[in-house]
C-alpha cells in the first residue's frame, strides 16, 4: 500500500536543509518517491494513504550509546514503578536486582519504545547481551556499527521520523511502518 507523508520539509540528511513543500512516498518497506507534496498526490494520489505531519521528516536519529543504554541499566516495567521508579536503574540499584536474561530482554524492549519515542531509527552496538541483541534485532531498528549518519533516498528504506519546531518526535517510521506517533 502506498503512503504519502506530508510534511513542511524533507531533510534528506541529518545536517542538511529541509525542502519546504516537499513530501515522502512510501511503496511498503521502501521510499518510492520524494517530491514536492502536490506533484506526488496528483501522480499517486488515488492510491495513496496521506498522513499529514506538522514538522520536518528526517532519516531520523542514530544512537550512538544505545549498547550503554540497553546493556548496563534496567528499564522498569510501568508496575515496578513503586519499588523502582520510572527510570532507568544502574548502578548499585540495578547490581541488587535479580536480572535474568528474561528481565533484560523485557528492559530492552522498553528502553527502545522509549528510543523510538525520540525519533530513533539507528542503533551503534555490538549488542553482547543475548536477550537485548534478540530485543533489538525485532525492533526493527538498523544497527549501524559505524554510526555514520543515513541519510533519505528513492529505493531505499523507509526508516524515518518527523520532529516538530520545537525538536520533540511527533512519529518514527520504520520499514513503511509507523511505530510510534506522539498523541
Amino acid at each position: 500500500m502506498l503512503t504519502l507523508h506530508r510534511v513542511r520539509g524533507v531533510r534528506l540528511a541529518p545536517d542538511g536543509a529541509p525542502a519546504t513543500g516537499h513530501a515522502v512516498l512510501v511503496d511498503g518497506g521502501r521510499i518510492a518517491a520524494i517530491g514536492p507534496y502536490e506533484e506526488l498526490l496528483a501522480a499517486h494520489g488515488e492510491q495513496a494513504r496521506v498522513r499529514e505531519w506538522d514538522g520536518v521528516l528526517t532519516p531520523g536519529r542514530t544512537e550512538p550509546d544505545a549498547a550503554a543504554l540497553l546493556e548496563t541499566v534496567y528499564h522498569p516495567d510501568p508496575r515496578e514503578a513503586g519499588e523502582l521508579g520510572g527510570e532507568p536503574v544502574g548502578g548499585e540499584a540495578l547490581a541488587a536486582l535479580d536480572m535474568t536474561e528474561a528481565r533484560w530482554g523485557a528492559g530492552a524492549r522498553r528502553g527502545l519504545q522509549r528510543l523510538l519515542a525520540l525519533g530513533t531509527t539507528a542503533l551503534t552496538g555490538p549488542f553482547t547481551r543475548p536477550a537485548v541483541r534478540t530485543a533489538v534485532r525485532r525492533s526493527g531498528l538498523a544497527e549501524l556499527p559505524d554510526g555514520r549518519p543515513r541519510t533519505l533516498a528513492v529505493g531505499g528504506a523507509a526508516d524515518f521520523a518527523v520532529f516538530a519546531e520545537d525538536g520533540s518526535c511527533l512519529a518514527t517510521v520504520l520499514a513503511g511502518r509507523l511505530v510510534h506517533r506522539r498523541r
